[in-house]
């Protein structure tokens, strides 16, 4: 038997280039359905809102394609590693292998080395382009698929509570002193009893409060309405009452998110649920490398045994129990009944153990 890490330079490449394309197809498929699906349920309120048309429904989809991607991406990897061992060992090519002397992990490696690629891929286009794209289509939802301002970091729909008045931003850009707010309304109580509504069309940092630009106020005593240039308001309010009043770490990149969880920290906001969504970004794309090891059981095994479709059907229980306990390890972080680290990290580091334990007492 060959010591090598890996079987020969030509075997590499061959089944390298088999799951990938096997993946890729997969990956393919899955979002044209999603999508197809997806937009027929959505069409509909796009196109409810007054002078939308094609142009926001090719807008939508591209907000929504690289959300699907991203989440169905490891699923992609799970069937294309289950294709492709499958199809090596209907074809006896798995048996020519292990005859050759090459071990199941030697086979496996081409195919690790191409889920590290994928890994490495998928953290980037996360970084760079999923988390504008929910950004974006967060705030564009808020406003019910209306108009809203184009540019990075806008929230929407954002409330502030300040004394006994309500505080709404229909949105949000900046950070800290070049915080801007647009389309404000402030509710004025008193004991839960209104008593006047303001409505201003922005809203800028001004000393220790807001100063408001064309300001309408309504008297509900009086009923009367009046135009105001400006209006000063909500000394004590800080900028990061609105930019971080609703932080979601989907549409914030890695650094973004740390610099949040260290804003948060600073205003004694707790952050545990956001500490396990930061360990979770690099922990979520390494799922990829999980799935040819999880779907390694479905490849190996004689195809005339009659147990294949049984091989199969295990490697896909492994590889949907990952997500399972991938997902509830999360929540458990988000209500902070586990530290943050180990609810990223318990699912990669048990189902790899779980990975090597069955291609070992099965294979080697």
């Amino acid at each position: 038997m060959s010591l090598a890490p890996f079987p020969s330079r030509r075997v590499a490449l061959y089944t390298g280039r088999l799951f990938l394309t096997r993946s890729l197809a997969v990956l393919a498929m899955l979002v044209l359905v999603l999508q197809t699906l997806d937009l027929l349920g959505e069409s509909g309120k796009i196109l409810a809102y007054p002078g939308n048309g094609q142009e926001e429904i090719l807008r939508y989809v591209g907000y929504r394609i690289p959300q699907l991607i991203a989440r169905f991406l490891p699923f992609s990897v799970l069937l294309g590693t289950l294709i492709t061992l499958v199809t090596l060992n209907q074809n006896s090519e798995i048996v020519i292998l292990k005859a050759a002397g090459i071990s199941a992990h030697q086979i496996l490696a081409p195919l690790m080395i191409a889920s590290i690629g994928i890994a490495l891929v998928s953290f980037v286009f996360n970084e760079r382009v999923v988390t504008r794209s929910n950004r974006a289509l967060a705030a564009w939802e808020e406003v019910e698929y209306g108009k809203i301002p184009r540019g990075t970091g806008v929230l929407a729909n954002i409330w502030v509570r300040y004394e006994d008045d309500l505080i709404r931003a229909g949105h949000v850009s900046g950070h800290g002193g070049a915080t801007r707010l647009g389309d404000v309304s402030i509710f004025q109580r008193d004991g839960g009893r209104l008593l006047g509504i303001i409505n201003a069309e922005s809203g800028v940092v001004e000393g220790d409060g807001w100063r408001l630009g064309d300001v309408t106020r309504f008297t509900v005593a009086t009923g009367k309405r009046e135009k105001l240039p400006n209006l000063k308001i909500a000394s004590g309010v800080t900028p990061d009452r609105f930019t971080l009043s609703d932080v979601d770490p989907d549409a914030l990149s890695f650094f973004e998110l740390r610099n949040a969880i260290r804003d948060l920290k600073a205003a004694g906001r707790p952050v545990a649920a956001l500490e396990a969504a930061l360990h979770h970004k690099i922990s979520g794309p390494l799922a990829s490398i999980l799935m040819p090891l999880l779907g390694a059981v479905a490849g190996f095994g004689l195809a005339r045994s009659g147990r294949m479709f049984i091989r199969i059907v295990l490697g896909m229980g492994l590889g949907f129990s990952y997500f399972v306990a991938d997902n509830f390890m999360l929540a458990m972080g988000n209500f902070g009944a586990m530290p943050p680290v180990l609810a990223a990290w318990t699912p990669f580091i048990l189902f790899y153990l779980i990975g090597e334990t069955v291609l070992f007492r099965t294979e080697e």
